[in-house]
């Protein structure tokens, strides 16, 4: 019997290099419209695999890190 965490488990797999917007977006707690902006106006790093377009991983902290520093100069 699945305690419902199964289907989430994928999502937030910690050790995945690069993830979708989708993903980007639940990890960071915002809402995928959002995370698409922040990518397209390049406030967070993706690249393009294929014809495919990814966060990677650690790009998070990252932005994470930009906003806090901004946060803290204001």
């Amino acid at each position: 019997m699945s305690d419902g965490r199964d289907l989430s488990a994928a999502a937030e797999d910690a050790t995945l290099v690069l993830l979708t917007v989708e993903e980007a977006a639940r990890r960071l707690r915002i809402g995928r419209t959002t995370c698409f902006r922040l990518v397209s106006s390049g406030q967070i790093e993706s690249v393009t695999v294929g014809r495919l377009r990814r966060v990677p991983a650690d790009a998070l902290p990252v932005f994470v890190a930009k906003l806090r520093r901004s946060e803290l100069a204001a």
